[in-house]
This record gives C-alpha cells, structure tokens and sequence, in this order.
C-alpha cells in the first residue's frame, strides 16, 4: 500500500475519533473527562487499600466478585467491581486502560452512556463465569469448578466491551474487529475465566450493536438516523452530556 493509500486508510479510520477527542481535549482540558478522572482516582484508592493488611477484606467485601457469591450479593458488589484492579497484574496498566479508554468513550458517548456500557460489560462476564462453571470443563464453553472461587476481571471486561463500542461508533471498524480477535487469541492461548468472560463482554455489546443497528435501519434514513451516524457533518460528541 501506498503511503497515500496508508493516509487516506488512517483518516477514513481514525479521523472522526481523532477530531472528537482533540476537540474535546483542547476545548474543555480535563474537563472533558471528569467521571474517567474520578475512576482512576477510585481504582487507585482500591489498589492502594487491598494492598494494605488491614484493607483486603474490606475491598474484597465490597467490590470482589466470584461466581460462589449469592447472586444477589454479586450484583450488590458489580458496580464497585469495575474499579477494584487484579491483585496479580500491575496497577499501572489498569490505570493506563481505564484513562484511555474510559476518556475517549467518555468523550465519544458521554459519561452516563459509557458508565452503562462499563456496568453491562462487566454484568455479561459475571453472569458468564455462573453459566459456564454449570456447564462444567469439559464443552468450550464451559469452567472448572474451581473458578467459582476466582475474582472476577475488574475493569478490564468493560475496557474491552466500551473500546469495540467506540470503534463501531467512531467508524473505526477495523481497529474494533482488531480487539475482537484479539480476544479470541487470547482465550485460545490462555483459556481461563478472565479470557473467557472477556468473550461475555463483547458479545453483550455486540448484541446491543446489532440491536442499535437494526433499529437505526428501521428507523429509515430520516434526520434522526443521519445525526446519529458517526463521521457526518452534523454529528458532535455528548461531551458534557
């Protein structure tokens, strides 16, 4: 390919995506993306506090999920889960996930459509991981029983679920076909519960997608599905929606 051909693929990519965040980023500063400011405050609180003797429990009792839990007591203990980091990875990449990706969609679709896109990512994983461990270990689907005992993914399913998300609505459909693959690699190479409840969040949001495109077709081709297109002239951003 061409470097011209190079170009006009990245424009055509990432144009709108690029043009909505800087917009928003050189107009507002930091105050386009106040709830992704606060998240990364809130899971460096957690992080700091499961670390300390006298904290573990209490960021467990609150924001730690496992499939065991009575499913009451889970979707009491969801909401928090999105900011509570795996105590195995370092901290730094969760925070580095949450502020980008959390901040573009934060940009791009508004802070109360990114924080429902966030609770449902991360809500598919959990409902996933009861599903799967009764499937048992023995179909693709399923898990060891054993995994009833592991902490679910933290923001991590809704970092994936609300990147694939943005791509669709940026336009960014090859970046967000990318990160759907790379989630199945990642599960054929390293098939554990976090992998796979990765796999639950992007088929909650592909499912929702299929369903806003169906009834955006429905809805014709009047002002109303053409506003809501990405890349046209008249769409803008929700920033302080």
């Amino acid at each position: 390919m061409s470097r011209s051909g190079v170009r006009g693929f990245a424009r055509r990519e990432w144009g709108p995506l690029y043009a909505a965040v800087r917009t928003a980023l050189v107009t507002l500063r930091w105050r386009a993306i106040p709830m992704t400011l606060t998240a990364v405050f809130l899971t460096s609180l957690l992080h700091l506090v499961q670390n300390q003797d006298w904290g573990y429990g209490s960021v467990q009792a609150i924001g730690a999920v496992r499939a065991e839990d009575p499913f009451w007591l889970a979707l009491l203990r969801t909401p928090l889960s999105l900011f509570v980091p795996a105590l195995d990875l370092p901290v730094w990449g969760a925070l580095g996930q949450v502020l980008l990706v959390f901040g573009i969609a934060e940009i791009c679709l508004g802070r109360w459509r990114t924080l429902a896109l966030a609770y449902l990512a991360t809500l598919a994983g959990t409902l996933y991981a009861r599903v799967g461990i009764a499937l048992g270990p023995d179909g693709p689907l399923g898990l060891p029983a054993s995994d009833a005992r592991v902490v679910d993914t933290g923001p991590s399913a809704a970092v994936v679920g609300l990147a694939v998300y943005v791509c669709w609505r940026m336009g960014a459909r090859w970046t967000g076909a990318l990160v759907v693959a790379a989630m199945c690699v990642e599960v054929a190479v390293k098939p554990n519960l976090a992998g796979k409840e990765h796999l639950a969040a992007l088929a909650a949001v592909l499912a929702l997608i299929v369903v806003r495109c169906w009834w955006e077709r429905r809805r014709g081709h009047g002002q109303g599905a053409e506003e809501s297109r990405p890349g046209t002239r008249s769409w803008k951003p929700p920033i302080a929606s």
